[in-house]
């Protein structure tokens, strides 16, 4: 059985960016669940979802939050998966207190951290992670490497071109 992703959000204003996550995800062929799960206001049910997630199928968490941007660590501190934080940008400090409240753990409760806003690397991160144990998995990966190369590679003739009529 292949495993699934968990995508946890604090806000449901945080969808825009962490939308983006899920695509990448669904993109890999990597089955997903959402859900709006605050380390403050609902501290209980994402708990809960942490300490239960390996048994309901999951081999990944990503929790995307901003500002104080507990969430990440709340959920790690409740499960053995892996945990991928996505820092979100504030209106206050553009984004530095979610990346280092997310990044700075304590010994032995790592939370993985790509940057602010990075929805798109969070994505390939759990899938990197997923494709460990799922082939189908690793291969869409092995093809999502090749298709970036060749668009370097077009790019590269491209601008070799330009500059050599110059």
């Amino acid at each position: 059985m292949a495993l699934k992703a968990a995508v946890i959000m604090g806000s449901d204003s945080d969808w825009p960016v962490v939308k983006k996550t899920v695509a990448q995800l669904k993109a890999f062929g990597i089955e997903t669940e959402t859900h709006v799960m605050s380390a403050h206001r609902t501290p209980q049910e994402a708990c809960a979802f942490s300490e239960n997630a390996e048994k309901n199928g999951f081999g990944v968490i990503i929790a995307a939050a901003g500002m104080a941007a507990h969430l990440g660590g709340v959920l790690a501190a409740h499960t053995t998966l892996p945990v991928i934080g996505l820092p979100l940008k504030s209106a206050q400090l553009d984004g530095l207190d979610a990346l280092l409240s997310t990044v700075m753990m304590p010994p032995g409760v790592p939370v993985a951290t790509v940057g602010v806003d990075a929805a798109v690397n969070a994505g390939v991160l759990a899938a990197q992670i997923l494709a460990l144990t799922d082939p189908s998995v690793k291969a869409a990966l092995a093809a999502r490497k090749q298709e970036m190369a060749a668009s370097v590679r077009e790019k590269d003739a491209r601008i070799s071109l330009e500059a050599s009529e110059i």
